[in-house]
């Protein structure tokens, strides 16, 4: 559950190619798997207008990314950098749009969170303003959210756009959030002058420059006094007065005179997220605890195939795993086997006559990979029973209904030497109850001593975890799990947990999440953890 909103600016005088206002999408960044369908591709752009435009909504069409949207469907821009990225309208009469302003980037297991500052997306907002005459700009996202259950795509975590101006709990990041609401209330002083005045473009210096929209007839001005240098500080001249620019910024004047607003200066405070732990899940007592059957293969299983199938066309999307079970008899001469697996997503789990012998997974960038383990046979009959886990489903591409995604090769491999990795213990699920904690602040579970799974609270799932998925800093990407009060009762509430690994759940606490003010900058994504316990 995410937010994205749009901003617009829009005199009631204003004339029709020009005005900002309601629009809806037919198609979104279809361009960058156009080419994959050869001649088909730009006949379906054409039906697909076509197809939109009859519906007559009264409200005007937008093809993001789409370069050659044709009329009158508007060809609009999605990025961080549409001020320097986009082509401009494809058409006099269609008006310059940004459809998605990415305020940071979704996030993956194994991945940092991507921290883009205000005074980044501030200037860029500015610039597509002035050097696009941009009339429209909408945020991806402006309030994060969080993917309940199975909903995330392919490797991305459960929180959602965390560090959007409104994280994933609803609280305000800042100065993000207050250094754009400055910025809107800018620009908003300015809209008739930006949608009714003739723009002209000045040079003020090597990487120095002006866009000026003069109104002759009312006798306003507004001025974007733009620094392109990223490093160097600049003064310039504009109109007989000497302004002083920062590196990379944007001083906006709503008289061509007055400076009331600059992307690099910051005047919002700035705050941190504290997350205070109200319970700790420590007592033994309280947990109840099971274990899954390892699947073998047997005569009368329901579905056989001499072919390893692909998962998602098996699953149908009702369940992250699969069990792929065989039997085969050992009647050779092999020392040392090695179990030989290839999958293309997302996690495999191995069991060789019901002992655990290991897992390996992909990436998000790197679906496919390699499980090599030292097996031990029996002589004569032998059990391999392989669970295959997807993490979410293919988020974009070319042809999604033939990706391929579970096992492509399993093979056991004689005379190798490999060190034997032995996992006698395997732990499948847990549950507890819990009371709702006093307040109104966001509650989190912290999974910091877990493994991989799912999370449940109420009947509810909270989504999957992978906590011992480490980023290059050695760390977990997510920790901390977002449970909506409307989730909870006061008292009694039931937590599951399906751990595929291992884990300890006697050391999952209940946290509180708040802000505090700080007066120093401070990186974004800091947590400061307080135990009660």
């Amino acid at each position: 559950m995410c937010l994205e909103v749009g901003f617009r600016w829009e005199p009631l005088d204003s004339t029709p190619s020009r005005r900002g206002g309601e629009s809806a999408k037919v198609e979104n960044e279809y361009q960058n798997v156009e080419a994959a369908f050869h001649e088909k591709g730009p006949a379906y752009v054409r039906w697909a207008a076509k197809m939109a435009v009859d519906l007559q909504t009264g409200v005007p069409w937008v093809m993001c990314k789409q370069t050659d949207a044709p009329d009158p469907v508007i060809n609009t821009c999605n990025g961080m950098q549409c001020g320097r990225t986009f082509g401009g309208p494809n058409s006099p009469n269609k008006p310059s749009m940004w459809t998605e302003n990415w305020t940071s980037f979704y996030q993956v297991y194994g991945g940092e969170p991507y921290i883009r500052s205000a005074e980044d997306i501030a200037f860029h907002v500015a610039l597509f303003i002035a050097r696009m005459n941009g009339s429209y700009v909408n945020y991806y996202m402006y309030h994060g959210g969080t993917n309940f259950g199975r909903t995330s795509s392919a490797y991305v975590i459960t929180g959602y756009y965390d560090q959007a101006p409104l994280d994933e709990y609803g609280l305000l990041r800042q100065p993000k959030w207050g250094h754009l609401k400055q910025l809107h209330a800018a620009i908003r002083n300015c809209s008739t002058t930006l949608l009714q005045g003739m723009r002209t473009n000045i040079s003020l210096g090597q990487l120095q420059e002006a866009y000026v929209f003069q109104e002759e007839s009312a006798g306003r001005c507004v001025a974007f006094l733009i620094n392109n240098d990223e490093k160097v500080n600049a003064t310039v001249q504009f109109r007989n007065i000497s302004y002083y620019l920062r590196p990379k910024s944007i001083s906006i004047l709503p008289d061509c005179g007055k400076v009331i607003f600059n992307t690099a200066k910051v005047n919002t405070s700035y705050n941190k997220r504290i997350t205070r732990s109200v319970q700790i899940f420590d007592s033994l007592d309280r947990w109840e605890g099971s274990k899954d059957i390892i699947q073998n293969f047997e005569p009368t299983i329901s579905l056989q195939s001499d072919t390893l199938l692909e998962h998602m066309n098996v699953t149908k999307d009702k369940s992250d795993y699969l069990w792929y079970t065989m039997r085969f008899q050992h009647n050779i001469s092999c020392t040392e086997p090695v179990l030989h697996v290839e999958s293309l997503g997302h996690v495999t789990h191995a069991f060789v006559n019901g002992i655990y012998t290991g897992n390996a997974h992909g990436s998000h960038d790197t679906k496919q990979f390699i499980m090599e383990n030292p097996i031990v046979l029996n002589n004569g009959s032998n059990n391999i029973s392989l669970l295959s886990v997807m993490v979410g489903l293919p988020d974009s591409g070319a042809f999604l209904e033939s990706k391929f995604a579970g096992l492509r090769r399993v093979e056991v491999h004689c005379n190798k030497t490999d060190q034997f990795y032995n996992f006698t213990s395997y732990a499948w699920g847990y549950q507890t109850y819990f009371d709702a904690p006093m307040g109104n602040d966001p509650v989190a579970l912290n999974l910091s001593s877990m493994a991989k799974g799912e999370t449940w609270i109420n009947g509810q799932s909270i989504g999957r975890y992978w906590v011992s998925f480490l980023t290059s800093k050695g760390k977990p990407s997510q920790t901390m799990y977002h449970v909506p009060r409307s989730f909870l009762k006061d008292s009694e509430n039931l937590l599951v947990l399906f751990e595929e690994v291992g884990g300890n759940p006697l050391h999952i606490t209940l946290n509180t999440v708040s802000l505090s003010h700080v007066s120093e900058r401070t990186s974004y994504h800091q947590i400061a953890s307080i135990s009660f316990e």
